[in-house]
């Protein structure tokens, strides 16, 4: 299986480059690569740019093996995807959910979606090769079970792969939803960077951490489980028990309650208007007022990112990620949040950590989590149960 491996995350590759990287020789390779195009495993995709000489096949898996599907459970969202095995979207579907609901509900109307979109992209739940869940909470990725989530309880210690089991015979992974992202920016870099950090910056905030070109879970599940870092000794309470958690002071319900406040207060005629007009606001209301001018917003926004560079300050130094990437609702907010975050960072952190640091929005934007529940669910089938011609 390492030829179909290395074949998906060097998706359009050819039969050199797959040698190169397995240290196989090309006569090797050559009968490896034949023997997976005979038996249809992989398919010969269109000819690389010329570089002198012969130009070479593109490979890739056979996209006639079956389908993914990819499952990005968020704490208000909810998108599921049935996916090819080169991780292009073939039916797509995005709606709000309250993951505070229970495993039963969100998990029933998960199933009714997952039938709806096979159907949709002409598929049948036979031609699923494995499906990837994500969720915004620890995870127990060997048992696939959620471990004291703080923003979901109810899910705790249930079995998502024996709900979906029932439907399915392909194999079912679960992990933390920001696991998902950073796996999504590694597929799409092909592994290119191997020391990079994805923060996901929504309803809470998580970090995922890819360690030598692999997602690193920690010994429980739970490392990346950075919102519960402490900014302000003297900070509000925050779900987890203790106070000051960058979570409860800088994610997307403490910019909506601070938008609330500066409107209910006169400070900013723009948000007063929206909350009106709307009876609640969110954080795109903080960013659309924020790029007119408004100078509350605006406040708000340095505040938030100011909070969360403080905190990425402490992890950089730690870790001395190459890149830091940044995903969730909060990317709508604009370019002055990433601003605050990358000043923060810059003036807290050690010059030899952040020389070649890159701070950016996650180039796949909302669709990170999904490619990474395709990822997962490819990269994971591959592993424990191969793929049958």
């Amino acid at each position: 299986m390492q030829v179909l491996e290395t074949t998906f995350w060097s998706s359009g590759g050819s039969r050199h480059g797959v040698a190169e990287r397995l240290g196989f020789s090309k006569s090797k390779a050559n009968g490896l690569i034949a023997g997976l195009v005979e038996q249809g495993l992989l398919a010969e995709a269109g000819l690389q740019r010329s570089s002198g000489g012969r130009r070479a096949e593109n490979l890739q898996l056979n996209g006639a093996l079956g389908v993914l599907i990819g499952i990005d459970i968020g704490a208000t969202s909810l998108d599921i995807a049935v996916l090819g095995p080169d991780l292009q979207p073939l039916a797509q579907h995005t709606e709000a959910t309250d993951v505070r609901q229970g495993p039963g509900v969100v998990l029933a109307r998960v199933r009714v979606l997952m039938r709806e979109l096979l159907a949709r992209s002409g598929h049948t739940a036979k031609q699923v090769l494995g499906i990837g869940i994500g969720v915004p909470g620890p995870v127990n990725f060997q048992i696939g079970q959620l471990v004291n989530p703080p923003l979901m309880p109810a899910w705790d210690g249930f079995s998502i792969r024996d709900a979906l089991r029932e439907d399915y015979a392909a194999p079912v992974f679960v992990d933390n939803d920001v696991n998902l992202m950073a796996l999504g920016e590694l597929w799409r870099l092909k592994r290119s960077l191997q020391n990079f950090l994805v923060i996901k910056v929504g309803t809470g905030i998580g970090c995922g951490i890819v360690v030598h070109g692999e997602v690193y879970r920690g010994a429980a599940g739970s490392a990346g489980d950075v919102g519960h870092i402490c900014v302000d000794q003297e900070g509000p309470r925050c779900h987890c028990g203790n106070v000051g958690c960058v979570e409860v002071m800088a994610a997307g319900p403490a910019i909506t309650r601070m938008a609330v406040q500066a409107a209910e207060a006169g400070e900013s005629e723009l948000l007063a208007e929206r909350l009106r007009a709307q009876g609640r606001l969110d954080a795109v209301d903080v960013g659309l007022a924020g790029r007119a001018g408004d100078a509350a917003a605006n406040g708000i926004i340095q505040r938030a990112g100011n909070l969360l560079g403080q905190m990425l300050a402490s992890v950089v130094n730690f870790f001395n990620p190459s890149h830091v990437f940044i995903g969730g609702g909060i990317t709508h907010i604009g370019p002055l949040f990433l601003a605050a975050v990358r000043q923060s960072v810059y003036q807290r952190s050690l010059a030899l950590s952040t020389r070649h640091l890159e701070i950016q929005y996650t180039p796949l934007g909302p669709q990170a989590g999904l490619i990474g529940a395709g990822a997962l669910a490819m990269q994971e089938t591959l592993k424990v149960r191969g793929i049958a011609p």
